[in-house]
């Protein structure tokens, strides 16, 4: 027991300065972060502590390219909307009410995309929950079958020219149509380097401003061979990046989401540290695990891929976990399936029957564990909690947590990217 007690300290120490710029290890223990002065060490400093300010409310969903990958996502989505609305009475709530941010990669891209999208005339979400779930499930149905993992799936969109189902869902509509901040990843081919695509670069620069169909193609492309990289453009034709999928680069954008949050003072100018965020990670589902030995005596090209997006998404878990301490209980939830859910009974079964499951934890180096709850259990727990901000947001009269950022003007000086900031903090972890 001291020896993990140990072990969780020097990472926790470790992964909160990577995450979060922490100096000081006491602070982390504190509770507390380099800006936010705890009651302790208030008193010794004679500087009153921050009152509570409420904390931002971040979705990240994970990405992928299997058939099942988004099943999981897309109906804990839904059960988390329903959740909502019931707790709320508000029959048409939406899950962009509650959450500051929205983060996915790959197929969680295309969902997170379609939750906060919104008309150029209309404040409101255009997608539910329900929607952006319908819509995963008419593009996983052709391939749902195959249990070959270069079948169908995300990767059936791209069969049609051009992406032609994402022009017909999203249109015209660019990163600065969002009713709420997202944040996509892929990797670009032309730099070599992963590339975020975020609101908040898009309302700063209109050479960051993208369409949310070519987002969503950039995200998913490259997944196999059926489905080369993609180039796309922003808006005034300046930025040009050649992707392939962020499922494979950053399969789960929960750190870069957090990153993006502490580091974006404009929109979110009191979140210092973990203390004041309240994360929701959710999982793509994991392929079956397969004994070793078969399979002609070694991985397969596209086993080996997978295998290595989803211990990447993993140790992205645990990082985060790591990083959140003793506020991971609270303030940090990740919602994991165990194994691909049968293909009998169709998707919509498969998709209940991964909330069904214990909840997967991650333990440091020390694999994974069931906990006692289920998904479906934890989705309820974190609706309490986004509702009871949402009611501590109507009530406060302090300064708010989240500010929408404006678009900038067309001569303003242009900031250094959020995209290239995420980029260089990772190029230094790694």
């Amino acid at each position: 027991m001291d020896v993990d007690k140990l072990t969780y300290e020097i990472f926790s120490i470790l992964e909160s300065k990577f995450l979060f710029g922490y100096d000081d290890p006491k602070l982390l223990f504190a509770g507390g972060s380099p800006h936010t002065p705890t009651a302790a060490t208030a008193a010794v400093k004679g500087t009153p502590p921050r009152a509570q300010s409420g904390k931002v409310c971040i979705l990240s969903i994970d990405g992928g390219g299997r058939a099942a990958d988004g099943l999981l996502a897309g109906a804990a989505l839904v059960r988390l909307e329903a959740s909502l609305r019931w707790r709320t009475g508000d029959p048409k709530a939406r899950l962009a009410d509650f959450f500051d941010v929205a983060a996915g990669s790959g197929a969680g891209g295309v969902l997170a995309a379609m939750l906060v999208a919104r008309g150029a005339d209309d404040a409101r979400p255009l997608f539910s929950a329900e929607d952006a779930l319908a819509f995963l499930v008419r593009s996983l149905r052709r391939g749902w079958s195959s249990s070959s993992s270069t079948g169908g799936g995300i990767r059936a969109l791209f069969r049609r020219p051009a992406g032609a189902a994402f022009r017909k869902v999203f249109g015209e509509l660019t990163l600065r149509d969002t009713a709420r901040p997202v944040l996509v990843p892929c990797y670009d081919l032309a730099t070599g380097a992963p590339f975020l695509f975020s609101r908040a670069d898009a309302a700063e620069r209109p050479a960051y401003d993208f369409r949310l169909r070519d987002v969503c193609a950039a995200t998913c492309a490259g997944s196999d061979r059926a489905s080369a990289a993609v180039e796309v453009r922003s808006c005034d034709g300046a930025t040009r990046i050649v992707a392939v999928g962020g499922g494979v680069a950053l399969g789960n954008p929960t750190a870069a989401a957090i990153t993006h949050v502490l580091n974006n003072k404009r929109e979110f100018p009191l979140a210092s540290g973990v203390e004041d965020l309240l994360v929701i990670s959710i999982g793509s589902g994991e392929g079956e695990q397969r004994p070793a030995g078969t399979g002609g005596g070694g991985a397969s090209t596209s086993e080996i891929v997978r295998i290595a997006a989803e211990g990447v998404s993993d140790m992205v878990d645990q990082a985060v976990a790591m990083a959140f301490g003793h506020s991971r209980a609270s303030n940090y939830i990740r919602i994991q399936a165990m194994g691909s859910p049968r293909a009998r009974g169709g998707v919509a079964v498969a998709a209940e029957e991964m909330l069904s499951q214990k909840n997967v934890e991650s333990v440091l180096f020390c694999g994974k564990k069931l906990g006692e709850q289920t998904n479906a259990d934890k989705l309820e727990r974190f609706a309490h909690e986004l509702v009871k901000e949402r009611d501590r947001r109507a009530s406060s009269t302090g300064a708010p947590a989240v500010v929408k950022q404006q678009p900038a003007a067309e001569d303003a000086a242009a900031p250094a990217s959020y995209s290239n900031l995420v980029s260089q903090m990772f190029t230094s972890i790694l």
